[in-house]
């Protein structure tokens, strides 16, 4: 049974400016050159401490903001009802709803939150030493939820709205309906880790962190693919490996009509097109990595795995199928990982539109 409460939340206030101007995609989400304009829009946009120049910079940054009043903490707990609009990776235009709220870490042997995919050590202590300068939480991790969240949407206006997310203030027992069901770690694997981590140092060993709880029958909800491609590989150059295909409408139709306990896979190179098939009850990421890591790159799009290919910049692209939630729910309670980069849950939660101290 998880711990899932309400929270005092730390939130920008007006002396900040505008908030579209404060707000960010995740630490993970963003490239140097984003960062970069990210920095220049305002000395208060939340990237200042997700990514900051030192560990050291963003814990004196945050307690000068509260010094200055540029952030200020909530007088009661609340349960944040949250709704994002997004195009996806496909085109498409939906929107997901989930609640926000408080979640006290515990190990994933105990079976409340379990984790889907392979983490880097170094990264998981690159996010606690931040952690343990900031103090706080200037972003979610993203849950899925393998029940109904039965909180419905307020009909009043949102409290906060920016960028396509709206957030609406709920009563702190919002957070009851999913203390019962299995928590599933979609996005924030080394955040959470990192807070295990800085747990088990505590006196007493405990620490709480900020989550988006979105339920697994939420009609917004999509995982979607995250393209293989591969670079510098002279030896993954030649075709071969599997069905010729005459062009990539007929591999896709193809590939949405093959079993889904078998794993396949799209090998896009120059001049040839191939549907590759691997074996019963493997994964379609674990049919590519087969062939190792060596000069991959991801991308939700598969037209920049294509371009990639048709520029000469890479040797092929292996374009594969929607993961399932039911296989990614299957191997983490199989107490499994799957590899890096197998799923791409979009949107991310907004960093900034809410803080989680540490401290209660």
């Amino acid at each position: 049974m998880a711990d899932v409460q309400g929270f005092r939340a730390v939130r920008y206030t007006g002396a900040a400016g505008a908030l579209a101007d404060l707000v960010a995609p995740p630490y993970d989400a963003v490239t140097q050159d984003e960062r970069d304009r990210l920095y220049a829009r305002s000395p208060y946009n939340v990237m200042h401490l997700t990514l900051p120049e030192s560990p050291e910079d963003a814990g004196r940054l945050y307690r000068t903001w509260l010094t200055e009043g540029i952030v200020a903490r909530e007088a009661e707990p609340s349960t944040w009802f949250l709704a994002e609009e997004y195009t996806g990776p496909d085109g498409i235009a939906r929107e997901r709803c989930g609640i926000v709220a408080s979640l006290a870490v515990e190990p994933h042997s105990t079976g409340s939150v379990v984790p889907h995919e392979r983490t880097d050590s170094r990264t998981t202590q690159e996010r606690l030493r931040l952690l343990e300068e900031l103090r706080v939480h200037p972003e979610p991790i993203f849950l899925l939820v393998d029940a109904a969240l039965g909180v419905e949407r307020p009909e009043a206006d949102p409290d906060v709205a920016v960028n396509g997310s709206r957030l609406w203030r709920l009563d702190a027992a919002a957070s009851e309906s999913v203390r019962n069901a299995q928590l599933l770690i979609a996005d924030g694997h080394h955040r959470y880790e990192s807070v295990l981590a800085f747990a088990e140092a505590a006196v007493p060993p405990e620490a709480r962190m900020m989550a988006v709880f979105v339920s697994t029958r939420d009609p917004g909800l999509r995982v979607f693919p995250t393209h293989r491609v591969f670079s510098g590989r002279r030896d993954l150059r030649v075709a071969g490996e599997g069905e010729a295909v005459e062009s990539l409408e007929e591999a896709f139709a193809l590939l949405v009509e093959e079993p889904p306990d078998r794993s396949v896979a799209i090998a896009y190179r120059d001049g040839s097109i191939e549907l590759v098939r691997g074996n019963e009850a493997e994964l379609d990421v674990e049919l590519v990595d087969r062939h190792g890591l060596d000069g991959i790159s991801y991308t939700p799009r598969a037209e920049e795995a294509r371009a990639a290919v048709d520029s000469g910049e890479a040797d092929v692209a292996f374009l594969l199928r929607e993961p399932r939630l039911e296989d990614v729910f299957e191997v983490a309670r199989r107490g499994q990982r799957m590899p890096s980069k197998s799923t791409y849950f979009f949107p991310k939660p907004l960093s900034g539109l809410l803080f989680h101290p540490l401290e209660p």
